[in-house]
């Protein structure tokens, strides 16, 4: 059972890692205050139903695809890059389902992620010491001292940016421009110059052709023309997340209603922090984040305590290991997670535990790690007999040169072409389109192999 969830001031005595130091406590209470006042973003009918979703990829029966920006900024809320970073996650959900033959639970990492953990307090150039950026939720990235001063009413632009990105994000998904028969026009403005873009385009026309036998056959079903698709963030900063924590009128339970999924990260996953503490009050689906740090026993404390009533769907785990780690240190964790009991939803990130800088001062992942984390994370579930659940990935639906390698081969020397992100590298799209495909080759070998979908119809219907 939930118990009452507890105060802000009682969240913060337990010790809050990774929040900003505002000036004034008297401007936080007005903006929270603003805060409670505004309407949900999300519903927990929403919520429950994701819940659902993320019980299938537990059991096994489904692949969740969770991705998006490192770290939102308020001037990238455009029509056109929300649209650009929908249609990279709907192409790959694509290849997923069609090449890898089985369902895909579609979440973006969007409408909420305006803030990031950092590994440092203060930022240091020359002989200038600045608060560091912290994501456009506490400050901005200009580097002279009014732009770092953490500002609260920015949590309330969070909140603007955020409704205005799922408005636009649920006319999208709902409004036909996720129609199956509208996969070309994804991608007609993209030059085609690669392997990976042949491979899809290949993959298309064929979804096509089984498509049109199927109206031709009589079925016209509406799961082509739209689709399901939730928001999450991480729940780094209390003040907005505890103001956008509800009661539920049906259930009389809380929900946070800023995000369907939100995550504890590595950073805040302390087992009697505060960030644990309020994510085990609410009724959401809930993730948590491990590095190659975490020990078994840790692991199994931290699933104790968030999900105590053995809840199928409640819990994501996602883990951050490193491609060089991956096979020692994910073992012991699925182990001791499992040995509760408790069927999670394993997904991979494979992004965090592979970030290196350049010589010139880049920071980048190169894609070949990536891809090593996630045939590390196959290979393991594999070995042990679990379910590889899903991917989590950092991505943008634009052509950005921030990760080295992939089909286009990016160098280092690319990296200065289109380095755009306001914190962490992203695969660009077609980094995003190949890992779909390893992932989809990975999870149609071996034990795991699923049943054509045009196959099973025919052995249905005909």
């Amino acid at each position: 059972m939930l118990e009452a969830i507890p105060s802000l001031a009682e969240l913060h005595r337990l010790g809050a890692a990774q929040q900003p130091v505002y000036a004034d406590d008297a401007e936080v209470a007005r903006v929270q205050a603003a805060l409670r006042r505004r309407p949900p973003l999300v519903f927990a009918g929403e919520c429950d139903e994701l819940r659902g979703k993320i019980a299938e990829v537990a059991a096994g029966r489904s692949f969740l695809l969770q991705g998006g920006d490192c770290a939102e900024t308020f001037d990238s809320v455009t029509a056109a890059n929300i649209r650009n970073k929908l249609r990279v996650l709907l192409s790959m959900a694509v290849v997923l389902t069609y090449a890898a033959q089985v369902p895909v639970l579609k979440v973006g990492r969007i409408a909420g992620q305006y803030a990031k953990p950092r590994s440092r307090d203060t930022e240091t150039r020359g002989d200038v010491t600045l608060p560091a950026y912290r994501g456009d939720a506490v400050n901005a990235l200009a580097f002279d001292a009014a732009s770092r001063r953490p500002d609260p009413d920015r949590l309330l632009e969070v909140y603007n940016h955020s409704a205005a990105t799922l408005n636009l994000l649920r006319a999208f998904v709902k409004g036909g421009y996720a129609d199956l028969r509208a996969m070309h026009g994804w991608n007609a403005d993209f030059v085609h110059n690669s392997n990976v873009e042949a491979r899809y385009e290949e993959l298309v026309d064929e979804i096509s052709r089984a498509l049109a036998f199927m109206v031709a056959c009589g079925v016209d079903n509406e799961s082509f023309r739209t689709v399901d698709f939730y928001s999450s963030h991480e729940a780094l900063l209390l003040e907005y997340e505890h103001a956008l924590t509800r009661i539920d009128s049906r259930t009389a339970t809380p929900y946070n209603t800023s995000a369907h999924l939100i995550w504890v990260g590595e950073r805040t996953r302390q087992l009697g922090g505060a960030h644990v503490e309020l994510l085990r009050h609410v009724r959401n689906p809930i993730g948590v984040k491990l590095g190659p740090t975490v020990t078994g026993d840790e692991a199994g404390a931290l699933v104790d305590r968030l999900d105590p009533d053995h809840e199928p769907g409640r819990l994501t785990v996602i883990t951050r290991m490193g491609a060089d780690r991956i096979r020692d240190a994910l073992p012991p964790i699925v182990e001791a997670v499992e040995s509760t009991g408790r069927k999670v939803a394993w997904v991979c990130d494979p992004m965090h535990g592979n970030t290196f800088e350049t010589a010139t001062g880049y920071k980048t992942r190169a894609f070949s790690q990536v891809a090593e984390e996630l045939n590390g994370f196959f290979d393991v579930h594999e070995a042990l007999g679990t379910w590889p659940g899903g991917v989590h990935v950092e991505l943008t639906g634009d052509d950005v040169t921030e990760c080295v390698g992939g089909v286009d081969e990016l160098a280092e020397a690319d990296l200065a072409n289109r380095y755009e992100t306001a914190c962490d590298p992203r695969l660009n799209r077609n980094q995003s389109l190949e890992l779909a495909f390893l992932i989809a080759d990975r999870l149609t070998s071996g034990r795991i192999r699923r049943v054509n979908p045009v196959q099973e119809f025919l052995a249905e219907d005909f």
